[in-house]
């Protein structure tokens, strides 16, 4: 697995689409086996994508980035973890080991530097197109605990599967069988929830299996760090905001975060960033449809 990350004199650089140099790992499990830096020979979020694609990076870590990178990144087959910060080495051993966690998916600096926007339309909890077991669709990860590396035979294949997904107590909550369209990823490239993503990494082409996850697997325990409170004048737009609705947040460097308003006071909201299904066992039946 190679792990690529937004290098400025041995730190992570804070703005993927002005990073003039990325350092690549070649891992193995947990383990860096070799190192190098290289530099970033084109503009645009696309180009640099590409660059790391070449290189063959299947994940990202990085400072800040925007909706459109990550869509970038994604439709190259690479995943991201943003918010990363200080010794580049160090960030690598901790995505490696499961426990780098984003510090921009954290708003607990009471809506300072953010903006609020309504959620747009079609924008699903789990993913743009409602499909489950995504790290968030175009908007990307953060909200989900930090990747782990898959390991199978499948690992880098590009997989086509059928899927159902319930809580414990048998309500459907996705279902790609319903929409009668597949969903088609890059198996342990980061798109998916580590479970889910684990799960089909062994599987055989037209297999079915029942998968029982638990949260520290699908989308992690509620954390208390991404639930912000915010007075109306810090955090533009969130005074006409009602209980329940869901929002995009954007940060000073443009990333951009979904949140669900849990309460709103007389002068201020709060809302949660945590992901709907953090906290939740969830169960899938997964079928491996195809195989490339």
């Amino acid at each position: 697995m190679k792990i690529a990350v937004t290098y400025d004199n041995g730190t992570v650089f804070q703005h993927f689409g002005k990073s003039e140099q990325f350092k690549v790992y070649e891992t193995e499990g947990t383990k860096i086996l070799s190192s190098e830096v290289i530099s970033s020979n084109g503009e645009g979020h696309s180009a640099l994508a590409d660059l790391l694609a070449r290189q063959g990076v299947t994940m990202l870590v990085c400072g800040g980035i925007g909706a459109g990178a990550r869509e970038a990144l994604k439709n190259a087959g690479i995943g991201v973890c943003a918010g990363a910060e200080g010794d580049c080495d160090l960030a690598v051993k901790a995505c490696l080991e499961g426990t780098l966690v984003g510090s921009d998916a954290c708003c607990d600096h009471s809506g300072e530097g953010h903006s609020c926007g309504h959620k747009e339309e079609g924008a699903c909890g789990s993913s743009q197109e409602g499909e489950c077991g995504g790290c968030e669709g175009s908007e990307g990860c953060g909200m989900c605990p930090g990747h782990r590396q898959v390991i199978g035979k499948n690992v880098g294949h590009k997989c086509t599967v059928h899927y159902r997904g319930t809580l414990n107590d048998g309500t459907q909550f996705d279902s790609s069988y319903d929409r009668g369209q597949p969903l088609e990823f890059v198996c342990g490239a980061g798109n998916m929830i580590f479970g889910f993503d684990q799960a089909v990494a062994n599987m055989n082409k037209g297999e079915i299996i029942d998968v029982h996850l638990m949260p520290e697997d699908a989308y992690g325990m509620i954390n208390p760090y991404m639930i912000m409170s915010a007075k109306f004048d810090e955090l533009p737009g969130s005074k006409d905001l009602q209980e329940g609705e869901q929002v995009i947040v954007a940060d000073e460097v443009g990333s951009r975060y979904r949140m669900t308003v849990i309460r709103k006071d007389e002068d201020s909201v709060t809302l949660d960033g945590n992901h709907p299904f953090a906290g939740k066992e969830l169960n899938f039946r997964i079928e491996l449809v195809d195989l490339d």
